[in-house]
């Protein structure tokens, strides 16, 4: 029986496309041995994948009816077989009589639950290299070469289907692994801010009470201890600070704030650490908006904090950086802008994450853990803001954040970068 070219490619088209909308791997194979047996006028089909540690095959699917007689303890060795010249052959086969062929073992008629007179078979490759064997049985006419380019398509699905599902094995596997590394990591975190407080917090309390006491002589060492004990804390609430927003523990204090009041209080604060690098600091706000928003004020200045004391370490001495306010409608938008050294364009899309650092040499000439943007991010996203940055390397950057004037929960999926 002949069967008709359109109909063979309509069916393998029909195959092909069910690779995609079948959920599992089984169902991918029945419809794959499916279709082998309907166009190739076969009696049954069945799939094989090697096993290298034991050079054996094991039967990868059988159609339900043979699945009893072919356990899965059952397997074919790879020399003597069929199977075996196949796969070592990494080439198609047709026997149109095993009874001929001393390669065809009985054990396989039964376990195949039927007596098997001929067969067609052909390897299943991926990244050409063989992987199994895909063999029909039992056609009344002799197998032809059409026969056999259908079976070595199919064969080539079958092995598609098998890859897919190793790799989608590895990464569900991946995740999981990557989800068990980020709670130790949290973990880790959150136990050693914990045990780190009291110490330090035991350090400060005693070295300023010292700096009271001692003479002038003295003075320089016990500020150096202040000054990085200081720098100790605040390392550490930046951790928490993360921690808590990852954990569900963070919260935020919401009350009517003036944007336009945090950003003059913040400019002050940073007016000494500009004029060291003789750096100009410039606000542009709108006349008589006040900018009043519903947030924690707190965070919020914590977030422009971090993002000026950012630019001020990445700008060169004699630069400029303006901080600018803007109210509408809906929200209030805070950018600022400096005329650093910018960013590399492939880092621009992780400024944001935690402990990330942008290019070795940057970091150790102006010191930083890969923090302070990173707790900006939480602390806008908690009030169900937006932050991201626009840079050119070379010529600066300009980070800027909006804030609903209203509080919003809960707070929006991240995302990399908005356009101003």
């Amino acid at each position: 029986m002949t069967i008709d070219q359109g109909k063979i490619l309509t069916r393998l088209l029909e195959v092909t496309r069910s690779l995609d909308s079948e959920v599992d791997l089984e169902s991918n194979f029945r419809s794959i041995l499916s279709a082998a047996v309907e166009l190739t006028g076969s009696e049954t089909a069945l799939l094989l994948e090697y096993d290298e540690a034991s050079l054996n095959f094991f039967f990868k699917y059988v159609p339900w009816f043979h699945r009893e007689s072919a356990g899965s303890a059952t397997r074919i060795p790879l020399n003597g077989s069929i199977a075996g010249w196949i796969f070592l052959n990494n080439a198609a086969i047709v026997v149109d009589d095993v009874s001929k062929d001393d390669r065809h073992s009985r054990k396989v008629d039964e376990l195949a639950g039927i007596a098997i007179h001929s067969v067609l078979g052909a390897p299943m490759v991926a990244r050409g290299k063989p992987i199994g064997v895909l063999e029909v049985f039992n056609k009344r006419e002799k197998y032809t070469a059409e026969d056999t380019l259908v079976v070595e398509t199919l064969a080539a699905l079958a092995a598609s289907a098998m890859q897919k599902d190793i790799l989608e094995k590895g990464i569900l596997v991946s995740k999981e692994e990557t989800r068990e590394l980020d709670r130790l990591k949290n973990e880790f975190i959150a136990i050693t801010s914990h045990e780190l407080r009291t110490p330090l917090g035991l350090i400060l309390g005693h070295s300023t009470f010292l700096k009271e006491l001692i003479g002038s002589e003295h003075q320089e060492q016990v500020d150096a201890i202040i000054r990085n004990a200081a720098r100790l804390k605040e390392i550490i609430e930046s951790l928490t600070s993360v921690d808590n927003y990852q954990s569900g523990g963070a919260l935020v204090r919401s009350r009517k704030v003036s944007i336009a009041r945090i950003i003059e209080d913040v400019c002050v604060s940073f007016n000494e650490m500009a004029s060291k690098k003789n750096i100009s600091l410039k606000k542009s706000l709108q006349p008589g908006r006040e900018m009043w928003v519903d947030v924690d004020g707190g965070k919020v200045a914590i977030v422009l904090s971090n993002i000026l004391k950012n630019a001020i370490s990445f700008t060169n001495e004699g630069g400029e950086i303006i901080i600018r306010g803007e109210q509408q409608p809906d929200y209030v938008k805070v950018s600022v802008k400096d005329s650093g050294i910018g960013i590399p364009a492939k880092d621009v899309p992780h400024v944001f994450d935690r402990f990330y650092q942008v290019e070795g040499h940057l970091t150790r000439r102006h010191g930083g853990m890969g923090l302070g943007l990173s707790v900006a991010k939480v602390m806008v996203e908690m009030h169900g803001g937006r932050i991201w940055v626009d840079s050119e390397e070379g010529k600066g950057s300009i980070f800027s954040f909006i804030l609903p004037v209203h509080t919003v929960a809960p707070p929006p999926a991240p995302v990399s970068a908005l356009t101003s």
